[in-house]
């Protein structure tokens, strides 16, 4: 049978996952090796790498690589040093430097480093105050052949509606080249209901609304072991949705123009909560900081694996959006933007480029669905592309004039999973050939429809209303993978059965195949097989305690290990 026609019901999912779910033995609750901060406990006996080690953005020859130091209370500024190598027991350090950080960026570290080599994992490592951090895993991006890619990518996050199992399944996954995360990676709501729940709090406890809150709400997500356990294992591709800063924003980074469904005068001036929670993100994530020619920070930007895939990264929230309407008028205007005029350009030129140079497949990671969602031609959601078909429209005539193939959509934002056809008009009785496809990823924890049954019944009834759906799910939380050869690519939704608990299971809701040439969703047959990959980074031990030598005088630290031996050549 297809994977394509499994039907998943909760109680089969729950009776079968538990008896896989006895086989786990990597990164389980129970028997994951815990962080060096859980196992000695320096959390409180101020250990300065609470919120772990991250990496993202990776590129040919570099990508960045992040920390955070927990201050003493009387540190004005905190020198660090880092060390990247190609070995996870650092005998071949290709690179290595210092550095200062301070509350300016919230004691948060990043840096670029380069020196790498294309296609290589690498395995890198902070020190500060005298103590080291966890050893993360990385890896660079591919040049010219290549045959093979594995990528997951997930969305929306929320800390307070349940435990982050799904960043736990993908941390196990060590053949991943990287992991995309489409946006609302922190929400700004308080959730004090949801609290009540899971036992999970936000902090600050309230709404974010100035830098500070911001910058205490992503401390507090970095904190997750889950969290902290797939940013160790795998470099990130990050860009933000609207809860980095609040529900249904819109407007531009670059001006300050804009606003919020829950954004009153009562919260303070939009410009400056802009950019508190732009600042934060910025500071917090491990995003290679670029600007436009304002000066302000802007998070659209373009990756290429090879001559295989081309990725681009879209800003559909905070580059130029205009305001969502529900007005007819207003919404069909022909001048109506959701990515601004200078990334609409941008993004063409992109897509042309990668045409004509041959690359097989045209990637974008953005954040909200573009294919069309409505009934007898009335929107459902003018958040989403709907509400800008204009826009739509120019994108669509793009891809047209520069005969765009292998044209792939990857969505985040709305708590479920989705495959869908991309075509000018879905609805006519002889629609034209399909542009490419669209595939929507579930939440992390971000609740959809929670009623199994209801969650059906939605699913069933939208599968006779939309002839461009080829599969919905409203209720499992979960990400999709992505297993990618110049022949096609196999799309398998992979789901947990409940975020309310640290215990549960996993498996695949559904599998299909994009053949190249066509943008077609089929059947999979088989779900696909990990490739070879580079050992995971290893959590710390006994083996390894000669990378953690250090100590602690009183009254102050003092650096030694392994990366102040080489303090005078760097």
């Amino acid at each position: 049978m297809p994977l394509s026609s499994v039907s998943v019901s909760r109680r089969q999912f729950m009776l079968t996952g538990a008896a896989s779910a006895l086989s786990y033995t990597a990164y389980s609750r129970s028997d994951r090796q815990p962080t060096y901060a859980e196992q000695t406990d320096h959390a409180a006996d101020g250990f300065p790498f609470q919120h772990g080690v991250a990496s993202g953005d990776p590129l040919q020859n570099k990508v960045i690589l992040w920390t955070r130091i927990t201050p003493p209370s009387d540190e004005l500024a905190i020198h660090y040093r880092w060390r990247i190598a190609s070995d996870p027991e650092f005998h071949q350090v290709v690179n290595q430097g210092q550095g200062y950080t301070n509350a300016e960026r919230d004691f948060t570290v990043k840096v670029d480093a380069d020196l790498l080599v294309p296609g290589q994992s690498y395995y890198y490592v902070f020190e500060a105050l005298g103590q080291r951090s966890d050893i993360g895993r990385t890896k660079t991006l591919p040049e010219g052949d290549v045959d093979h890619l594995r990528i997951a990518f997930t969305s929306c996050s929320n800390y307070a509606h349940g435990y982050f199992n799904v960043y736990k399944e993908i941390a196990r996954r060590a053949d991943l080249d990287v992991v995309l995360h489409l946006g609302d990676y922190i929400y700004e709501y308080s959730n004090r209901e949801q609290s009540l729940v899971t036992g999970r709090v936000h902090q600050p406890p309230h709404v974010t609304r100035t830098l500070a809150d911001y910058r205490q709400r992503h401390a507090c997500y970095k904190t997750d072991r889950d969290l902290q356990e797939v940013h160790r294992q795998h470099p990130f591709i990050v860009i933000w949705d609207d809860h980095e800063v609040a529900n249904n924003a819109w407007g531009s980074v670059s001006d300050g123009k804009g606003g919020a469904d829950n954004h009153t005068l009562d919260d303070g001036e939009w410009r400056q909560r802009l950019s508190g929670a732009v600042r934060a993100y910025m500071e917090w994530m491990p995003i290679r900081e670029q600007v436009d020619t304002l000066g302000q920070y802007q998070i659209y930007r373009q990756f290429r694996f090879g001559d295989l895939l081309d990725l681009n990264m879209l800003d559909t929230r905070l580059a130029g959006r205009d305001q969502q309407s529900d007005d007819p008028q207003i919404r069909d205007a022909e001048s109506r933007t959701l990515l601004g005029y200078e990334q609409e350009q941008w993004l063409e030129d992109n897509l042309a480029q990668a045409q004509q140079e041959g690359v097989i497949w045209k990637l974008l990671g953005q954040q909200v669905m573009m294919a069309q969602f409505s009934i007898n031609q009335s929107p459902l959601n003018h958040d989403q592309w709907d509400g800008y078909p204009a826009a739509r429209q120019r994108l669509f005539n793009a891809v047209k004039q520069a005969q765009v193939d292998n044209f792939v959509v990857l969505t985040g934002d709305i708590h479920s999973s989705w495959a869908l056809a991309l075509n000018e008009d879905p609805f006519a009785d002889q629609p034209d050939d399909n542009l490419g496809v669209e595939l929507v990823t579930p939440a992390v924890s971000s609740p959809g429809i929670e009623s199994e049954a209801r969650a059906a019944v939605a699913a069933t009834s939208l599968e006779s209303l939309l002839p461009h759906l080829n599969f919905v799910d409203f209720y499992f939380r979960g990400y999709v993978l992505l297993d990618i050869n110049p022949q096609r690519i196999q799309a398998e939704w992979w789901v947990v059965d409940n975020v309310e608990r640290p215990r549960y299971a996993s498996e695949c809701l559904r599998a299909l195949v994009i053949p190249a040439g066509q943008a077609q969703l089929s059947p999979a047959h088989s779900l696909t097989q990990a490739k070879p990959s580079a050992a995971a980074a290893p959590a710390f031990s006994e083996e390894f305690a000669y990378l953690r030598q250090w100590r602690r005088d009183h009254g102050r630290y003092r650096l030694e290990g392994v990366l102040a031996t080489n303090a005078g050549v760097l």
